[in-house]
């Protein structure tokens, strides 16, 4: 009787753990970090990047982006498009070779009124080397790959 009683509570312990770990898999499988954690809003508005907090969050496009301020998320809900990186965040330079790379999101520019992100510091210099060039090559890249994944390009 008691080896029986002791079966069924570990079966409890099993069925409640994997419960758990099943509730807190499905939430990290809908909400990715956009940038890194980085606030998108602050680098048109404080011209630097910087990272966001835990308490100010907005979620777009499945991706849940973190903010230095409320104001910020406000911002970034009245007009999302405008505050969103270029290429779903991914290195500028490499989306223009057809690529996705993983960005640093210290390492941008805003041009024309867009985020760009880059790779790192010496990727970013090649690609200030020709802005719009690169951009122009992106732009024709970005259809053909923004679905598929990076592993596969």
């Amino acid at each position: 009787m008691k080896l029986r009683l002791q079966q069924i509570v570990q079966q409890a312990v099993l069925i409640l753990v994997g419960s758990v770990a099943t509730v807190f898999a499905s939430d990290v499988a809908i909400s990715t970090p956009g940038l890194s954690g980085y606030d998108p809003v602050a680098y048109f508005t404080d011209g630097k990047a910087v990272r966001g907090s835990g308490y100010h969050v907005a979620v777009q496009n499945g991706e849940t982006y973190v903010f230095a301020s409320e104001e910020h998320v406000t911002l970034f809900k009245q007009s999302p498009d405008k505050y969103l990186p270029a290429y779903g965040g991914y290195c500028a330079y490499g989306v223009a070779l057809g690529k996705k790379f993983v960005a640093d999101p210290e390492m941008w520019k805003i041009i024309g009124g867009k985020l760009y992100l880059n790779l790192d510091k010496s990727i970013q210099q090649k690609w200030e080397k020709d802005i719009p060039g690169f951009i122009m090559k992106a732009e024709k890249h970005w259809d053909e790959i923004k679905d598929k994944k990076a592993s596969d390009l």
